[in-house]
């Protein structure tokens, strides 16, 4: 690994802007209900609590990285949390590189390395996803931010190794 990539991107657990909205609003619930439960102290600390803990999770969740995705040489590298294998995807074998949406759904859950009918997701955020099919076809589907760049880089790759 010589430090020269076509394409690096780290995504984080925390930084969906959809469920960020979620564990907000379960903290302004907590707080909510602390606030008007007056009469029930165990209750009332409890609720305050378990908000505090929703925010602080929320914080750390912003800054723990789910998993990166390089482009280099020959291979398409995928890095995950501290006990996820490596997954190195071989240039040489895809067949087929389109850009599409990840999903149709509004709520996506983050996963890493899931194998699904035929598919291998890997998703942390973002909308859109490169959706790379090898020659037995087998599609692997990472979701990114900048699914556009991904894209390119694997083309440029692929252009390479063909030269």
């Amino acid at each position: 690994m010589n430090g020269h990539y076509l394409f690096q991107e780290k995504q984080y657990l925390g930084r969906d802007a959809t469920w960020i909205s979620v564990r907000m609003i379960l903290a302004l619930f907590c707080f909510v209900a602390y606030y008007l439960n007056i009469e029930n102290l165990p209750s009332r600390q409890l609720f305050f609590i378990v908000g505090t803990s929703v925010i602080v999770i929320s914080v750390i969740m912003i800054y723990m990285v789910h998993y990166k995705t390089t482009v280099e040489g020959k291979f398409l590298i995928l890095s995950g949390l501290w006990s996820s294998k490596l997954v190195k995807i071989d240039l040489y074998n895809i067949a087929k590189i389109e850009l599409k949406p990840y999903s149709t759904f509004i709520f996506n859950n983050p996963v890493y390395n899931l194998h699904k009918g035929g598919k291998i997701r890997f998703y942390s955020g973002g909308k859109d996803a490169v959706w790379l099919t090898d020659k037995e076809g087998l599609t692997y589907i990472i979701g990114s931010h900048k699914a556009e760049e991904l894209a390119r880089a694997v083309v440029e790759a692929k252009r390479r190794l063909n030269t």
